[in-house]
């Protein structure tokens, strides 16, 4: 066994009773953008980490189950999924996974820190795998709440890759109602907005249960989904609004008719897995059934 001694650590702050460590083998970057603080290392248990603002964002190992999951039961249930939209993501895996779909002929992301992406080109590659040089990728580096106002487009899916809406991060001013009603308004006629949306543990699924109830009033079907992401140490939850369709009754069929024309091999998702997605344990429905504070 290695001597803890030999190591540099990357202490994670969850709360001020709760830390989370990862040895750090090299660093290749730190440093701040005009947004955040912004690290990428590389760790002996999950290889490459990007970290924003203290957060561990994605890992070389498992960003695959973070990315699946946040992109693929969407564009499954999509009615079209020609037009996508992206906020966010700025690693470029959100992206990589969107275009991995045949039917997808733009996918446009907005992220506001172009430094991020710069970061992410040159030292996590294996992310975007190219996407950033796809000719149906449109990749604006801007604000995506002045996106919204100013965009006329219309979307068959939105993918919201936000980092958490605490107050001191820059999306923060993307949560709220006027923000919900316009990114409602760039959808089509039964489209689909799926959104990270925070921790699912038993003692921090309060923030996710916000998300979810700010959301009910602006949509038929709302519903929680999640899964553990092993680099953040913890349940991790998204959310799928649509009018037209309820993600969790999605026909095993359909979504195996999605998955099989993916190029490529998925690594975590699949019919199978989209029902353990949907399953939510009962501390977490009572969570979401209670009356609380929305955006």
């Amino acid at each position: 066994m290695p001597k803890t001694e030999r190591w540099q650590w990357y202490v994670e702050q969850f709360s001020p009773s709760e830390e989370h460590r990862h040895a750090i083998e090299e660093f290749y970057y730190a440093g701040r953008t005009p947004y955040q603080s912004v690290g990428v290392v590389r760790t002996p248990a999950f290889g490459k980490m990007l970290i924003l603002d203290g957060d561990t964002q994605s890992s070389q190992a498992d960003e695959k189950i973070y990315h699946e999951t946040l992109v693929h039961p969407a564009l499954a249930a999509a009615a079209d999924r020609s037009q996508i939209l992206i906020l966010g993501g700025g690693e470029g895996a959100t992206l990589r996974e969107v275009l991995r779909c045949p039917d997808v002929e733009r996918a446009t992301m907005v992220d506001i820190d172009a430094q991020v992406v710069e970061l992410s080109k040159r030292y996590l590659p294996e992310w975007s795998a190219g996407a950033f040089d796809d000719p149906r990728a449109r990749v604006i580096i801007g604000d995506a709440l002045r996106f919204l106002d100013e965009d006329q487009s219309r979307y068959g899916a939105i993918i919201s890759d936000l980092t958490e809406p605490l107050e001191d991060s820059p999306s923060h001013p993307l949560f709220g109602a006027p923000v919900f009603a316009a990114i409602k308004a760039r959808l089509q006629d039964g489209g689909i907005y799926v959104l990270q949306a925070s921790t699912a543990g038993v003692h921090n699924c309060g923030l996710h249960a916000k998300m979810a109830r700010s959301l009910r009033g602006f949509y038929r079907h709302v519903r929680s989904f999640y899964t553990h992401v092993p680099a953040f140490d913890n349940d991790w939850a998204f959310i799928a609004c649509s009018d037209a369709v309820d993600l969790a009754k999605l026909d095993e069929r359909t979504i195996a008719r999605y998955v099989d024309a993916l190029p490529g091999e998925n690594l975590f998702y699949d019919a199978q897995t989209h029902r353990r997605l949907f399953a939510l344990p009962l501390y977490l429905r009572r969570e979401l059934e209670k009356k609380g504070d929305t955006f």
